[in-house]
Order: structure tokens, then sequence, then C-alpha cells
């Protein structure tokens, strides 16, 4: 550790035993004195204390586009270390990005090793199921998911995806294989296949701790879907009683999930949908519409006071909903003291993706954005067809 290293963690240490008010003025004014030099995203889960200093607010998939586009010296990401690095390898030359606190990491991302995934993958060819050239599988992973899983997964002719684009990234790897490798996350994987008409008996789950993921050789054969055993410590706690309960305690409430949910959650749900489009089924509804939101508490209350004034209510699919605990971590204590070194001159918390690394994980991302444009251009033409 060097010198400057260990007085920049030492004064962390003095900004959080401080109270979250006294960081509002000292952020503005470090915002005011770096300009455009400086450009802050922050996660739709973040807290309230921290996403208000943002320039741009969104998931991951919306984030991971801005900062493809920033144009500021230094992009300081308030989520976490997995979309910290989907902005490096995005980054421009020159361009550096920092996480206010290096412990904001992701649960989910953390249950794909790479050692496992390539193990996997050597287990997949050994019996038949991959091969070396990649024939057969295509390898898709969620955004949450280590820079390592997305190079993985570019290199052997795979892509990323986010919950916005899971179905473009299905159906473009169809057309490639017969068979899809999803990782890290079971649940946004099998809720998206099955929107797709595969059905559940297509569909196994890949356990890395057990010899061929403990699925009988036949059955991996003949899957169109295997599913790494991955989930959302969040999404993962609404249960399909909660749907009922909360249906039984407001008739003719609208029940609107994130698809990283469980398949059977999901089932009751009346609509499926990412962060973005989850705001905007709101925005979309007459006044006087109730909804019961299925993701990170945060967000749901905040969407609760933002459309109280416009008739709307919401509430959260459970009482004790739960807070996304490795994205509260960013506190506005943080965000300050990375602010503050900026502005000294002194880059803290810096991200960097090996080069090796950001090459093959920049293909998969790049890909990604790829399809994003191709369905965008798909809507618009079809918007253009009906209303000539």
């Amino acid at each position: 550790m060097t010198v400057a290293t260990e007085r920049a963690l030492c004064s962390l240490e003095n900004y959080l035993e401080l109270p979250d008010y006294t960081m509002d003025e000292r952020i503005a004014d470090a915002r005011r004195e770096l300009g455009r030099d400086c450009v802050v995203l922050g996660h739709h889960y973040q807290r309230d204390e921290v996403i208000r200093f943002a320039d741009f607010t969104g998931d991951s998939y919306k984030l991971s586009k801005i900062s493809a586009q920033a144009g500021g010296q230094y992009i300081v990401f308030c989520g976490v270390h997995f979309m910290a690095e989907s902005a490096d390898i995005l980054a421009r030359p020159g361009q550096q990005v920092i996480l206010p606190d290096l412990n904001a990491g992701c649960s989910m991302a953390d249950m794909a090793e790479i050692g496992q995934v390539e193990a996997c993958w050597e287990q997949l060819q050994r019996l038949g199921v991959a091969t070396e050239d990649s024939d057969g599988v295509t390898p898709l992973t969620y955004m949450n998911s280590t820079a390592a899983i997305k190079a993985f997964c570019g290199e052997r002719g795979g892509l990323v995806c986010t919950s916005s684009n899971a179905a473009a990234a299905f159906r473009w790897a169809f057309k490639k294989t017969s068979k899809v490798l999803f990782l890290p996350d079971q649940h946004l994987g099998r809720n998206t296949a099955y929107a797709m008409g595969i059905p559940l008996s297509e569909m196994v789950v890949w356990d890395p701790y057990m010899l061929n993921g403990g699925v009988p050789a036949d059955r991996l054969r003949n899957a169109r879907v295997i599913l790494w055993k991955g989930h959302c410590s969040v999404h993962q706690r609404f249960l399909p009683e909660h749907v009922d309960n909360v249906r039984a305690r407001y008739p003719g409430i609208q029940v609107i999930v994130h698809p990283e949910c469980r398949w059977e959650v999901c089932q009751k749900a009346d609509q499926l949908g990412s962060t973005e489009r989850l705001i905007k089924i709101i925005e979309d509804a007459p006044t006087g519409t109730m909804f019961a939101v299925g993701t990170e508490i945060h967000l749901v209350n905040r969407l609760k006071n933002r459309f109280a004034a416009l008739g709307k209510k919401v509430i959260t699919l459970d009482d004790s909903g739960c807070l996304c605990t490795t994205m509260f971590r960013i506190s506005p204590q943080h965000l300050a003291w990375a602010l503050e070194n900026l502005v000294e001159g002194n880059v803290v918390n810096r991200i960097r993706v090996a080069e090796d690394v950001k090459y093959w994980a920049r293909v998969a991302l790049d890909r990604m954005l790829e399809i994003g444009k191709e369905a965008a251009s798909i809507q618009h033409s079809q918007a253009v067809q009906r209303t000539a």
C-alpha cells in the first residue's frame, strides 16, 4: 500500500464518522469544482441520499449505454463492482472509472466464478454437448457477472444481456446454435425461455459444485437451455403466497415483478419487466391504478412517492421487502470522499479490467449493444407501418 493510498483510506474513516446530512454541501461543492470532468452514474437501487447527486440514473443496461457515451474524464459509478467493470470496458482512452466503495459487490455475480464456468464448459465438451469451436452451445451471461465471465462468453461466440434484452439475446443465440448456456441467474434465464415457448422440460439447472452439474448426460444433450444455479438474493425472497396475499388484500391490484423473481411468482404476476420497464408500466397506467411491485425496496419507495401525486398507488409485493445490501454500501460519505479526492488530484478506488479480459468482454458487450440497436430499429419500423 502506497503512502498516498494509506492517507486516502485513513481519511475515509474520518468521513464515515460524520452524519449523512453533513455530506450534501460537500458533494455539491465537489461536483461544481469538477464540472464536466466528472460524470456520476446512479443505479436505481441506490439510496436516495446518493442517487440524487447522479447525472444519470437507470438500470444496468441503460447505464452501460450511458457509460459508453459519457464525456467526462472520471466516471463515478454508484452501483456495484460488475457495473463499474463494464463501464471501464466500454470507456474511451483516458477515462477512469471509480467505485466509491470497493465492497459494493453482487452476490449473484459471485455465484459464477470463472474457474467453475471453464470447468463446466470442459465437461460439456467431454459430453459432446459443446465443441471446441463453440458449435452446439452459445454461452450468454447476464450483466450481473464479472468481467472474466463476460470475456469467456465473448471469446466463445456469446454475448452479455440484461433483463431488458434477454429475449433478444436468446433469439440471437438460437440462430447460431441449438442450445444456450445461461448464467449466472437461473430465474431470468428460465422466465425468458419459458416466455419464448420453451417448456420447463427442455431446461436443466447446472450446479457448479456437482459432477456434470448434477444433471444426467442424456438430459444435458436433450436440453435446449442450460441454466446456471445462481440467483438474486433480493428477488428470490418474493414467493407465490406474496402475490396471493396482496391480491386478497387489494382486489384489482396490478402485480408487476422483475424477471429475476422465481418462475412461480412470475407466472402469477400480471406483467414482468426490467427495472426500466416496471417504471414505464406505472408511468403509462391511468390515474387510480394500484401496483404491487416485486423488486428492490429503495426503488419501490421512490416510485411510491413519485406517483402518489399522480393518483397512483405503489406498494411493495412483500411488506418485509428487502434492500440490496451491497448497493446500500455506497453512502454519501463514500461519494463525498471519492469526489473530494478527485478535486485534490487523487484517483481512489479506480476499477481497471486487465487488457486481455477487456478485449473479449468488450466483444460480448458490443454484441449486446448491437442487438439492442437492431431491436430498436425493428420497433421503429413496426411503429411506422402501424401509422402509415
